[in-house]
């Protein structure tokens, strides 16, 4: 008779995990923009930390695991330092308005041009990858500084890098694009672009970069309409445009939110807005100023080649006081508008009345 067979000793299943999990039973429905961001913000999983003191790269929501490692040294651990109202709103949109520099641009469209306008334009593509490449670099060494339980302006920040990424790409494209090639460096980067990233705390760079930075080169990017001498700069422009306004929202509406739960730090803000308006006053009240080379570029384009400098200045001029008004109305929509009003602002009575 043989004997039967040795089973093999059985190990107790462990499923202590399945009682370690967040709030059981919410279930996100799409709604008429699908399943987005704003649509998971429900129950416990909705819910914003004032503060919070999650080192470890824990998704909001989820049950922390007490042996759990520090992977970030986050320093961004208060609402009020990073968030803003429509955070979702910003990145989904960022998502549905993606484009490709290869295949959305009409790059066909580009045809031999006079050598001073293709030098004009080769020396602005230049200019605008540098400070694209700040606009994208200085965000993201915030990103990792920010705790995962503010994840959807994290979020928005990333899609911003993206972004700035493809403007980089797509100025660097049109550089080559027409036998031109790029030009001498403006030096952008060493005066007030390059001190962005000198911010102590990510609002103070997102007042620097967003409100005042970006907020200058979104309008010249509007201005593209005049500036280009093709289908396809005259598109390159308006997508970046498209992209640039996110950017500049995203600083506004955080200045807003920080004004409502944070108003302790209005002083240090009007500071570092008096540091931009110093900037623009500059730029308006001397076009060539500091970046002489450039606005001497966007002057040729405006014009419509060397000949028509002075036609092109004059249109020049118009930039600077519409990157003005433009700034006036964020800071305004930011709640800092009464600056205007209260003799705060270093802007002109007759520049401010304008407005």
């Amino acid at each position: 008779m043989s004997e039967a067979p040795v089973r093999e000793q059985e190990h107790e299943l462990d499923t202590s995990w399945m009682d370690q999990m967040g709030e059981w039973g919410i279930k996100a429905k799409p709604g008429k923009r699908g399943l987005t961001l704003a649509e998971i913000q429900i129950g416990e999983y909705g819910e914003l930390p004032e503060t919070t003191d999650n080192m470890t790269g824990r998704p909001r929501g989820a049950t922390p695991r007490p042996e759990a490692y520090r992977v970030g040294a986050y320093g961004v651990r208060n609402l009020s330092e990073i968030w803003l109202e429509n955070a979702t709103f910003l990145y989904e949109e960022a998502l549905q308005r993606q484009w490709s520099s290869a295949t959305d641009i009409p790059w066909h469209t580009i045809e031999p041009l006079p050598d001073d306008i293709e030098e004009a334009e080769c020396l602005l593509c230049t200019f605008f990858n540098e400070v694209e490449f700040v606009a994208g670099d200085v965000p993201a060494r915030w990103i990792a500084k920010t705790s995962p339980d503010f994840f959807e302006a994290r979020h928005v920040l990333i899609a911003q890098v993206m972004d700035e990424a493809r403007h980089m790409d797509v100025f660097r494209k049109r550089a080559l694009a027409n036998g031109g090639g790029l030009m001498r460096m403006s030096g952008a980067t060493s005066g007030f672009i390059g001190s962005i990233d000198l911010a102590r705390d990510f609002t103070e760079m997102s007042t620097r970069l967003h409100i005042s930075g970006e907020g200058a080169v979104l309008t010249m990017f509007r201005m593209g309409e005049l500036m280009g001498q093709n289908d396809a700069e005259k598109r390159m422009y308006r997508l970046c445009a498209q992209d640039e306004a996110r950017h500049v929202a995203f600083g506004v509406m955080h200045l807003r939110f920080l004004c409502e739960h944070a108003p302790e730090r209005r002083p240090e803000i009007e500071c570092y807005l008096d540091e931009a308006e110093a900037q623009i006053m500059a730029g308006l009240q001397n076009p060539a100023g500091t970046q002489a080379e450039t606005s001497e570029a966007l002057a040729i384009l405006l014009g419509g080649g060397k000949a028509h400098y002075d036609e092109g200045h004059k249109m020049l001029l118009v930039i600077r006081r519409r990157q003005l008004k433009e700034y006036m109305k964020r800071v305004q929509s930011a709640g800092f508008g009464e600056r205007f009003e209260n003799g705060r602002s270093s802007i002109p009575e007759q520049y401010a009345a304008a407005y």
